[in-house]
C-alpha cells in the first residue's frame, strides 16, 4: 500500500494528567458518536509507554467547549459495554476498507 492510498493527517496529541498533576501525552486514534446518544467518545493510546508492543487504549466521554476539551471517564458498565462494541464496529469497518 503506497501513501497516497491513505490520507495521513497529523496525529491529534492530548495531555491528561495523572494522580500526580504530571500532564502525559496521549494520541487520539479515534473520535465518534454513539447511535441514539448525543454523546462523543474519542480513543486514545499513551505516548510514551515502558512496553511499545503492548498500546492499552484508553476510552473517554468529552465535550467541546471553544478549544476547551473536558474528558469523562467511563464509569458506567452499561455505557462502556456500547462505546466499547462501537469502536469495535468501527475498527473492524476500517480494517475491510484497508484489505
Amino acid at each position: 500500500m503506497t501513501n497516497d492510498d491513505m490520507q495521513f493527517e497529523e496525529p491529534e496529541i492530548i495531555y491528561i494528567p495523572d494522580e500526580e498533576g504530571n500532564e502525559e501525552e496521549f494520541e487520539v486514534i479515534m473520535k465518534f458518536e454513539v447511535d441514539g446518544s448525543d454523546q462523543k467518545y474519542m480513543m486514545v493510546v499513551p505516548l510514551v509507554g515502558e512496553d511499545e508492543e503492548e498500546d492499552e487504549v484508553y476510552a473517554f466521554r468529552y465535550e467541546e467547549d471553544g478549544d476547551d476539551l473536558k474528558l469523562y471517564t467511563i464509569e458506567d458498565e452499561e455505557e462502556w459495554n456500547m462505546v466499547e462494541e462501537t469502536f469495535n464496529t468501527l475498527l473492524s469497518e476500517l480494517e475491510e476498507k484497508e484489505e
